[in-house]
């Protein structure tokens, strides 16, 4: 894939129109060689020859991960003898899907992945710690270590967990980036901590997060971040992504959000009535992919929901920003009149740097609402300590779950399931409506 013209400079209506020949192009491509878009159009009478701005997108009918997953076959475009990768989504709302990415496709990841390099900083012979597996058909890592090469950076590829085999790399080979879960960060600085390590010295400038929110709703420090920064003065910069987007999200310094790749994706944020909502307010993110040849989507629901913000930027690009996962539809709990998603319940628990470690399950209770357990393993033995946390959360979020200690050895094994490509801290027991 020739590297495009980098747009994010231009005006906000330079960029648009930018977007709109793009997708016009993807449209065509569509009807050219998907069988599920191509039977999509003809079914509703869509021409999409009068599909011509971005506000056009909203006379076709949104694609979900229902619609994927009973048609997968359908959404690829090309010829297997030319997918030269396999990736799989992780599952984490339901069947996992495959993707084929063609060479082309693999460029484009490799593109993608090098601009959010560069907007956090990497310049060509840095050297990057990759703490996320490569393997599993997981999309994340081959797209990190792929743009990284584009870039011209070192790669030191050693995979999630292990604190001990992650320093033993860092002081050797001295990188300047981490890429990892956040929340493992924590994990590093204790193991730091209890052998002596003057991990503050230790040649890390920053780490680009993955996999939870380093931002709360307003684009303020979440508790977890407040935590890491305190003991370890890091720039932790956020970036959110997808299989299915084949594109990335990623914070600049200013870190108010990540900035939209706008000749890769497209993006809606949109009510349960699947119409706009007001910039700055939350929705579903509702994505269109540009330039994908293998699997691409057009209007696809993520399930996730975030705020578009599209006040300038102090780092002077002018694309609009997608602020952190506030929550998925489908994780979402009703619980005594309150409506809560994980990510403020796991930022809340991160607050107690008693608790080693957590994992919240919900589950139907007797009378059919939604039951919320939160498990934990703490060396704080005092009774009140439970009461502590309950209290927290009813003044925070104005109710209060169960709360149940367990050993640590029982909850690792929950959180680090070896069959599991992301640690598992969220388990939803709920019966699925057909």
């Amino acid at each position: 894939m020739k590297q495009q013209v980098i747009m994010e400079k231009q005006s906000q209506e330079e960029i648009r129109a930018y977007q709109e020949e793009l997708l016009r192009r993807q449209l065509i491509y569509l009807r050219e060689h998907s069988p599920y878009y191509k039977q999509l159009f003809e079914v509703y009478h869509i021409d999409i020859d009068t599909i011509r701005t971005l506000t056009d997108l909203g006379r076709i009918p949104t694609t979900s991960k229902d619609d994927i997953q009973a048609h997968n076959d359908d959404f690829f475009c090309v010829e297997r003898e030319k997918i030269i990768d396999y990736c799989t989504t992780s599952g984490t709302l339901g069947k996992p899907v495959t993707f084929g990415l063609t060479n082309d496709d693999l460029e484009r990841l490799a593109y993608n992945e090098m601009r959010s390099f560069q907007t956090i900083g990497v310049d060509p012979g840095d050297v990057v710690q990759l703490m996320t597996t490569m393997d599993r058909r997981f999309m994340a890592g081959l797209a990190y270590f792929l743009g990284l090469r584009k870039l011209g950076a070192g790669v030191l590829r050693v995979g999630s967990g292990i604190p001990q085999l992650q320093w033993d790399v860092i002081l050797q080979h001295k990188p300047r980036f981490l890429i990892a879960v956040p929340s493992f960060l924590l994990k590093m600085i204790e193991y730091a901590e209890q052998q002596n390590i003057d991990y503050r010295n230790a040649g890390i400038e920053a780490v680009l997060c993955i996999g939870e929110s380093l931002r709360d709703a307003s684009l303020n420090d979440s508790l977890l971040t407040q935590r890491i920064r305190e003991k370890w003065p890091l720039k932790l910069y956020s970036t959110y992504a997808s299989t299915e987007m084949g594109a990335a999200f990623t914070e600049c310094e200013a870190f108010q959000g990540g900035h939209v790749h706008e000749d890769l994706i497209i993006t809606e944020v949109l009510d349960e009535e699947e119409q706009p909502v007001p910039d700055g307010d939350p929705g579903e993110l509702v994505i269109t992919t540009l330039g994908v040849q293998g699997v691409p989507l057009l209007r696809f629901k993520t399930g996730d929901i975030v705020r578009k913000h599209t006040a300038p930027c102090a780092c002077g690009r002018h694309t609009y920003r997608i602020g952190p996962v506030e929550g998925r539809k489908q994780q979402m709990v009703k619980y005594k009149g309150t409506t809560l998603y994980p990510p403020a319940m796991h930022d809340l628990l991160v607050g107690f740097p008693e608790i080693e470690q957590h994992v919240i399950e919900i589950s139907h209770n007797d009378i059919g609402t939604d039951e919320i357990v939160i498990y934990i393993s703490t060396k704080e033995t005092a009774e009140e300590f439970l009461m502590q946390i309950k209290d927290h959360f009813r003044a925070k979020l104005r109710v209060a779950p169960r709360v149940e200690k367990r050993p640590s050895e029982e909850l690792q094994r929950i959180i680090f399931n070896p069959l599991s490509r992301k640690p598992i801290t969220f388990i939803d027991r709920r019966e699925k409506l057909p």
